[in-house]
C-alpha cells in the first residue's frame, strides 16, 4: 500500500501526532507498528517538574529502551514484510544535548558508544512539524498525567532542535510535513492526501504543506 517503503519512521517533537500517524500507516500497510515505550519511563513526570535534577536518569532510561527496541526491530525485519515506527535511535542524542550538562553528556556519550547500537537507515522518514503553540495545545488536550508540568519553553526548544537535526539529516529520504492544518487521525481526506504524497515521493527531501 505504501509502495517501495518497507521501513518507515514517523518523527517529530512531543505532541505533534507521530504515534497516532504511525499506527494508522501501519494499519493501512498491514505492517508492524513499533512504538516507543514513553509511558514506561519512571523518571519522565519528574523530569518535566525538575529538568535539571532528572535529566540524566530520564535520558539513560530512554537510551537503553531505544537501543533494545532498535535491536528487536532489526531482528524482526527479517520476518515481517514492513514496519512503521514512531521513533529513530539517531534522535536520542538530540534530547541528550538539549537536557544534559557537559559532564552528563560525556557519560551519556561513553555509554552510547559502549552499547554499539547498530541501526539500518529507514526507507523513509516522515518528519511532522508544528508550531510550539500548537504543540502545547495538543499536549494539554491529550491530558497525560506525566506531561502536566511540561513547560511551553521546553517544547519551543525541542521544536527548534528537531528542525536543526532534520536540516542536517541525510541518512534516508525525508518527507517534511507541516501538520498545522492537517488531522491525519480524524480526517480521512487529510490522511489520504499524505498517503498519496508518500507514494509519489521520488527525491531525497520533499515537503508537504497545506495552509488554510
Amino acid at each position: 500500500m505504501l509502495g517501495r517503503f518497507r521501513h518507515i519512521v514517523v518523527e517529530g517533537p512531543i505532541g505533534v501526532g507521530k504515534t497516532s500517524l504511525a499506527r494508522r500507516l501501519a494499519a493501512l500497510a498491514e505492517a508492524e507498528a513499533v512504538l516507543e515505550n514513553v509511558d514506561e519511563n519512571p523518571f519522565l513526570g519528574r523530569f518535566y517538574e525538575d529538568r535539571r535534577r532528572y535529566a540524566l536518569p530520564t535520558q539513560l532510561f530512554f537510551l537503553l529502551s531505544r537501543v533494545e527496541q532498535t535491536r528487536r526491530l532489526a531482528q524482526g525485519q527479517l520476518f515481517v514484510p514492513a514496519t512503521v515506527a514512531d521513533f529513530m535511535l539517531e534522535k536520542d542524542a538530540l534530547f541528550a544535548r538539549l537536557t544534559l550538562d557537559e559532564a552528563e553528556f560525556e557519560l551519556y556519550r561513553q555509554l552510547h558508544a559502549g552499547l554499539h547500537p547498530q541501526t539500518r537507515a529507514p526507507d523513509l522518514v516522515i518528519y511532522l512539524q508544528a508550531s510550539p503553540t500548537l504543540l502545547a495545545e495538543r499536549v494539554k488536550k491529550r491530558g497525560r498525567a506525566a506531561e502536566r508540568h511540561l513547560q511551553d519553553t521546553y517544547l519551543a526548544e525541542l521544536a527548534a532542535a528537531y528542525n536543526s537535526f532534520f536540516y542536517h539529516y541525510d541518512q534516508a529520504p525525508v518527507l517534511s510535513v507541516n501538520s498545522e492544518y492537517l488531522n491525519f487521525v480524524d480526517r480521512d481526506a487529510d490522511f489520504e492526501l499524505l498517503v498519496q504524497r508518500i507514494r509519489d515521493m521520488r527525491g531525497p527531501r520533499e515537503f508537504f504543506n497545506m495552509g488554510i
